[in-house]
């Protein structure tokens, strides 16, 4: 556990230039703080204390202003940069190495159950205020451009941007 820890701190020097000191990191980046809730959160989703797992979401939204569904699954080393207005869905799943700015939404386009938020490979970029919606896939490597609604897949290393997101560059 202490492992992960360490490695989300690390994973903000590497990403966040403002960043001065551990201590700055630990107790400033709500980022952070959301995520470790969440893996609280998400542990108890997982054991069936439904409840209590989505009064803890609740509290970490109230803390931070980022509401992660406690259903949603997160790699390692996810990195949400100021963070305030990031909502994840219950059935997102985002891989490691992954950013998100702020006013991101990772969310459902129905009602139905099952699989209905998007799927981020590892080392995924979300420009802040994007959304990408619906059961899609962003490859591994792919960059969503600022503000971009994303609603098709998006293969790895390519690059979307608009509304409705486009591809504007995709490796060969």
């Amino acid at each position: 556990m202490f492992k992960h820890l360490r490695e989300d701190v690390k994973s903000v020097f590497h990403r966040d230039p403002a960043a001065r000191n551990t201590l700055e990191v630990l107790t400033n980046y709500p980022g952070l703080h959301a995520i470790w809730i969440h893996r609280i959160s998400h542990k108890l989703w997982g054991w069936g204390f439904k409840w209590i797992a989505r009064s803890l979401s609740t509290f970490a939204r109230f803390l931070t202003g980022i509401e992660i569904h406690p259903g949603a699954t997160l790699g390692r080393r996810v990195f949400i940069d100021h963070g305030m207005g990031v909502v994840i869905g219950e059935t997102a799943v985002i891989g490691n190495d992954v950013t998100l700015y702020h006013g991101v939404t990772l969310g459902g386009t129905s009602w139905q159950a099952g699989k209905r938020h998007p799927t981020l490979e590892d080392d995924v970029v979300v420009g802040a205020g994007a959304k990408v919606l619906g059961p899609i896939t962003m490859g591994k490597g792919a960059k969503i451009g600022s503000n971009s609604v994303v609603v098709k897949d998006a293969p790895a290393n390519s690059t979307v941007i608009g509304i409705p997101g486009r591809i504007i560059l995709a490796s060969a």
